[in-house]
């Protein structure tokens, strides 16, 4: 049952090109629907709760998770894709789906394992989020992985503004000379609009980054204008929320907008048209993407190198170092089911798996279980 107000380039389910295995459901869910469910009930979405955006889970209750991040992406994502009139279910599960292969402790996780398997393929989320999706997650009689749609798997791997794909390793399955679907585009700008805006808030909450700092932003000091001038009486704090969700606005109708006219402009006619063309159409416009471009270097001088960021880094790749490499000098410290994937799978890239699925609570317990002698084993 396709939306009857899709936009003519929008992805319609009944034109999806199928999963790799073949199944009889047990209902009439739309492909892309089903997609959405099924990534919710995952065992890798759910392990999100408790992986790092930027503070560890233990810093603080306050502070985004990489699940609350997702959720945060994939309302954005459904805002945007409706004022374009493009299919929302494919949007929400890539949305939804687009961090499920990220570590534990972030991107200071990733960046370990990418070089502990250096010799080995390396790491890189987004073909783990595939990964997962494809081989291992294991719920279904008959077959590995989630058995998504093809247009699903697409976008998860395809989750950049890259203009080469098959430069970056996207298999001749993926078509990575073409451009993905309009809805797989929406993916990087809406995520960029909501770490952005969250970082922000969680920032000036544990105090890293401050509002005289910011004020120096011209994307934050205009919007912070706009909200005085609605509500000069206004206190602190609910002026900084004010500004994060006007600014949040801000950014969605800009890329609306210079994304609305792109189609236009580039007589975009079909979801044909749309994969044909040289780089994405979903953008921000140039005077955006430029401040947007300064918000985001303000973000990681002031708060993704602050100092107890960097404190907490040099933790975590002491820790997952240390777990990668027992694990690699003593194959038995795994659990059973791992070890039973090292014929399939390698054993190098198995510990890489196993790794990557920790939690950052499991990751410094697994820690202090293989440290400390009198912890329980």
């Amino acid at each position: 049952m396709e939306r009857p107000d899709l936009a003519p380039y929008a992805t319609r389910g009944s034109d999806s090109r199928g999963r790799r295995h073949s199944e009889t459901f047990k209902d009439g869910r739309p492909p892309f629907e089903r997609d959405r469910d099924r990534i919710i009930h995952c065992a890798a979405f759910r392990r999100l709760e408790y992986k790092t955006q930027v503070f560890v889970n233990h810093e603080g209750d306050y502070y985004r998770t990489r699940l609350t991040h997702s959720l945060e992406v994939a309302q954005i994502s459904r805002g945007i894709a409706r004022q374009l009139h493009l299919n929302e279910d494919l949007v929400e599960a890539l949305a939804l789906a687009h961090d499920l292969g990220h570590t534990p402790f972030g991107h200071a996780g990733e960046e370990i394992l990418n070089r502990k398997m250096e010799s080995a393929g390396g790491f890189e989320h987004n073909r783990q989020s595939l990964r997962i999706v494809e081989l291992l997650e294991e719920r279904y009689p008959g077959f590995s992985g989630l058995n998504l749609s093809w247009e699903t798997r697409e976008g998860i791997i395809k989750h950049s503004n890259r203009k080469d794909f098959s430069a970056q390793g996207v298999e001749d399955e993926y078509a990575p000379r073409e451009r993905p679907t309009l809805e797989a585009q929406i993916i990087d700008p809406a995520d960029e609009i909501a770490y952005n805006n969250h970082d922000i808030d969680d920032g000036l909450k544990s105090g890293y980054i401050q509002l005289s700092d910011l004020s120096r932003v011209d994307l934050w000091r205009e919007t912070w204008e706009i909200v005085a001038g609605k509500f000069p009486r206004i206190d602190q704090e609910r002026h900084i929320y004010q500004t994060i969700s006007h600014l949040i606005g801000t950014l969605i109708q800009d890329l609306v907008e210079y994304t609305l006219a792109k189609l236009s402009e580039l007589k975009i006619n079909s979801a044909a048209d749309v994969r044909c063309q040289p780089e994405n159409i979903v953008s921000f416009s140039p005077e955006i993407a430029k401040k947007n471009l300064e918000l985001k270097r303000f973000l990681y001088k002031y708060l993704y190198r602050h100092h107890k960021v960097e404190r907490m880094r040099v933790k975590v790749e002491r820790i997952l170092t240390f777990l990668f490499d027992i694990y690699a000098e003593n194959n038995n410290l795994l659990p059973l089911e791992q070890q039973r994937k090292f014929e399939n799978y390698g054993t190098q890239r198995v510990i890489c798996d196993y790794i990557a699925g920790m939690t950052d609570r499991y990751a410094f317990d697994e820690y202090r279980r293989l440290m400390e002698p009198y912890e329980p084993v």
